[in-house]
C-alpha cells in the first residue's frame, strides 16, 4: 500500500531559499566577469602587437592595454586582463617572434579584474614571479568570483624598483581608483636616445565610487588628490596607460603604420589627459559634498 501524505509548504524555508537565490544572483551581476560580458567590446578584440620603442611592446587587446618589456633574462609582462583574454595575450607576445613561457616577472596596474583576472593563470603557465603594489595584494590573492587568486610573490611599495636583465621599472602609488593603483615608469633606449615612458594607473573615478564618507575607504579623496600630485610629477615621453583610450591606442597605431614620428611620444597629451581627469574628479567630488552619496552604493569595477 502507497501512502500519500500532503505536507504543509514550509514558508520560512521557501523564503530563505529565495534570499539565498537572489544573493547569489547579485553576486554574479557584480562580479567583474558579469561586468566583463557587458563591457566595451574592444575589452576583448584581438589587436596586433607591435613595438612602442626600444624594448617595449604592446600585447593587449584592443583597449585591454598589455605590456611586455624584453630582456636578455626573460620577459616582463604588465597586466593579464581577463582570464579570456590570456589566449589572446600569448598569441600576441608570440606573433611577435617572443616566447610566453619566457615570462619571468608580472605586474599589474590595478586589482580589478579587467586587468588582474588573467594573472594567476599566466603565473601558473610559465612560473613567473607575480609583485603587487601593497593596498592592492588582497585582492590579487582573493579567490572570490573574478579574482585572480594568485599568489604575490613580492610586495611592493611606493617607489619600488622592480629590475631585469638591464631594465628597470619604477613603481609609483597612485591610489584612488584602488589602494594599490600603480603608475609604472621606465627608461627605454630608442635610436640611442632616452624616453621617459609612463604607463598611467588608472585616475578615473567609476561610477558608483563614494568620495564623501565612504566607510570601507575613509581617505579614498585625499589619495585622488595624491595621485594628480604624482601624475604632474612625472617627467613623460611615451604617454601610454591600462586601458588603450586612456592614450588613442587604435589612432595613433594606424599613425605608426604609415612611419614617421612616434605618435606615442606625446607629452602634451599626457599632460591634457591627466588635467582633465583631475578636473573630472574634482568636479564629482564638489558634487558629492553638496549630495552625499549611499556609503553602500556598488562601484562600477573597471
Amino acid at each position: 500500500m502507497i501512502w500519500l501524505v500532503r505536507l504543509k509548504p514550509d514558508t520560512t524555508s521557501t523564503e530563505s531559499f529565495m534570499k539565498t537565490i537572489l544573493r547569489m544572483m547579485l553576486l554574479v551581476i557584480l562580479s567583474p566577469a558579469f561586468v566583463s560580458a557587458q563591457g566595451n567590446p574592444d575589452w576583448h578584440a584581438a589587436f596586433p602587437g607591435f613595438k612602442i620603442a626600444g624594448n617595449l611592446y604592446y600585447v593587449g587587446t584592443a583597449d585591454l592595454a598589455v605590456y611586455l618589456i624584453r630582456t636578455p633574462q626573460g620577459n616582463i609582462l604588465i597586466n593579464g586582463d581577463f582570464a579570456e583574454d590570456v589566449p589572446t595575450i600569448r598569441k600576441s607576445i608570440e606573433g611577435l617572434g617572443f616566447k610566453y613561457t619566457d615570462t619571468k616577472i608580472v605586474l599589474i596596474s590595478h586589482a580589478h579584474g579587467d586587468h588582474d583576472e588573467g594573472v594567476g593563470i599566466i603565473q601558473k603557465d610559465t612560473g613567473a614571479q607575480l609583485m603587487v603594489m601593497e593596498g592592492d595584494v588582497a585582492d590579487v590573492q582573493s579567490t572570490a568570483p573574478g579574482r585572480p587568486g594568485a599568489k604575490v610573490n613580492r610586495t611592493l611599495k611606493d617607489g619600488d624598483k622592480v629590475e631585469l636583465g638591464g631594465s628597470t621599472l619604477v613603481a609609483h602609488l597612485t591610489p584612488g581608483h584602488t589602494k594599490g593603483c600603480t603608475t609604472w615608469t621606465m627608461q627605454v633606449d630608442e635610436g640611442g636616445k632616452k624616453l621617459n615612458a609612463v604607463i598611467v594607473g588608472s585616475p578615473n573615478v567609476n561610477p558608483g565610487y563614494v568620495l564623501v564618507g565612504n566607510k570601507n575607504y575613509p581617505t579614498i579623496a585625499q589619495d585622488y588628490e595624491k595621485t594628480f600630485k604624482v601624475l604632474n610629477s612625472l617627467p613623460v615621453d611615451l604617454f601610454l596607460g591600462a586601458h588603450g583610450a586612456y592614450f588613442g591606442l587604435k589612432a595613433k597605431y594606424e599613425t605608426m603604420k604609415k612611419g614617421g614620428a612616434n605618435p606615442l611620444i606625446d607629452p602634451a597629451g599626457y599632460k591634457a589627459y591627466v588635467t582633465e581627469r583631475e578636473a573630472a574628479f574634482r568636479k564629482e567630488w564638489e558634487r558629492q559634498k553638496q549630495n552625499p552619496p549611499s556609503a553602500n552604493a556598488p562601484a562600477d569595477r573597471r
